[in-house]
């Protein structure tokens, strides 16, 4: 599962020790509240449904999904629904193929969450392999699935946007330049990315005074 209440905060004050600019933010806006997810398929095939969708959207689609093949969380399920039953779900022929891609290295045990290694980047590398999956999408799963704090989505757009406004940037940061200011925040990283997250959902209001 992801990280608790109770370590996203005890990383967070961590982390605000090492970057005071952090703990600023921290004052204006408040501690986030957790992203939690369940470790498994499920999860990861939630991850391509909601690809370019809104989260609305997304969960309509998840819906529909689960409603047209019975249980979208039985890879078995994806398996053996024909290709008119996914698009009625809403899934584009692309996302249809990659649900499939996800099912098959599940089913034939090539991919097993129970057993994903250690290492982080070895881990991302062992969830690339999956069709439709980049390394956004294993980042974000290893972060609220398995609660592994210190993964870094330097590549999420609204990541690079906060740690811009937070840091005092005059412009948004690459994921260059994103990746390498995290190496100093190390191993809270985790909590970064989800207290970033929160301050982009707290708008103006997270603007510095």
């Amino acid at each position: 599962m992801g990280l608790s209440e109770a370590q996203l905060r005890a990383d967070l004050d961590a982390l605000t020790a090492i970057e005071p600019l952090f703990a600023a933010a921290v004052e204006r806006v408040g501690y986030p509240p957790t992203r939690i997810r369940s470790r498994g398929y499920a999860t990861l095939l939630r991850t391509i449904v909601g690809q370019q969708v809104s989260v609305k959207a997304a969960d309509s689609m998840w819906r529909k999904l689960d409603a047209a093949i019975g249980d979208a969380g039985d890879p078995a399920r994806v398996l053996q629904a024909s290709d008119e039953e996914l698009r009625a779900a809403g899934l584009s022929r692309q996302k249809s193929g990659y649900a499939r891609s996800l099912a098959e290295e599940v089913t034939s045990g090539r991919l097993d969450f129970a057993d994903l290694p250690a290492d982080d980047e070895q881990a991302i590398a062992n969830l690339v392999r999956v069709k439709g999956i980049g390394r956004w999408s294993a980042e974000v799963y290893l972060l609220f699935a398995e609660g592994r704090g210190d993964i870094w989505p330097a590549g999420d757009l609204a990541v690079q946007i906060e740690v811009g406004r937070i840091l005092g940037l005059e412009a948004r940061p690459s994921e260059k330049l994103t990746r390498e200011l995290g190496e100093r925040w190390r191993p809270y990283r985790g909590a970064a990315a989800i207290f970033t997250w929160h301050h982009y959902g707290a708008g103006a209001d997270a603007a510095p005074v």
